[in-house]
């Protein structure tokens, strides 16, 4: 079977993306396609709980995703610079793996400065390798201990909203860009169907006899790569 990148594409309204969540979790519309029948029915993602019986299981990921995406500046120009962490390498070397962006301008040796809201700079990186055109290997200079590393880091990052979603990020966005059942901290996006589940939706379906477990994967660079061909499968 050859597939062309040409079939991925189609048409999606930029005023149908939703740039904020609704209210309760399980309000979110739901599609259910039934294959047998051939049909299609538009209906509310707490309606799940329809479809699954004494027995039938469920598992979640339970990874939790850690606010990624910070600003900074380049030494001596001060040109604005995105970077979006993407997996710690070496805790001890406080080395880490990023996206940067305009990634043009960020080259081996370059230095990178974070302020916090007061415009004080409280950390510093330098770059240390190139791993990708947009990838590159950054190391942290901060002389405290590594819970207070990971406080900065919190503090100076934000939560790493689809590009899709064009607005700045809220407060609202540390809770509702998170699954109710995340625990291992890890991923730089979230499982995104898994947003929909509330406590109450999950709470009904154990009642109802439905197995609930977790595994943990954490999401991570591929989610932004993009989609290409070139190969041709034979089925």
């Amino acid at each position: 079977m050859r597939t062309k990148l040409s079939q991925f594409k189609f048409d999606l309204p930029d005023e149908l993306i939703a740039q904020y969540p609704t209210q309760e979790r399980d309000q979110s519309r739901l599609m259910v396609i039934d294959r047998k029948k051939g049909t299609i029915e538009h209906k509310i993602f707490k309606d799940l709980l329809d479809y699954f019986d004494d027995g039938d299981a469920l598992i979640f990921n339970n990874t939790k995703v850690f606010p990624a995406r910070m600003y900074g500046k380049k030494e001596k120009t001060g040109a604005k610079i995105e970077v979006f962490l993407l997996r710690e390498l070496n805790a001890d070397a406080k080395l880490w793996d990023v996206l940067v962006d305009p990634a043009r301008k960020i080259r081996v040796g370059n230095k990178l400065y974070f302020a916090d809201d007061k415009g004080n700079d409280i950390l510093v990186a330098e770059v240390v390798d190139n791993t990708t055109s947009r990838g590159r290997t950054i190391r942290f200079f901060y002389d405290g201990t590594d819970e207070q590393f990971r406080d900065v880091l919190k503090q100076l990052g934000s939560m790493p909203l689809p590009k899709y979603i064009t607005r700045t990020p809220e407060d609202l966005d540390d809770e509702r860009y998170q699954t109710v059942y995340a625990k291992e901290t890890g991923a730089v996006a979230a499982p995104t169907a898994g947003l929909h589940f509330s406590r109450e939706l999950m709470k009904r379906l154990e009642i109802k006899g439905t197995e609930l477990a977790e595994v943990t994967l954490h999401v991570g660079l591929g989610t932004f790569r993009k989609y290409r061909c070139g190969r041709s499968f034979k089925t």
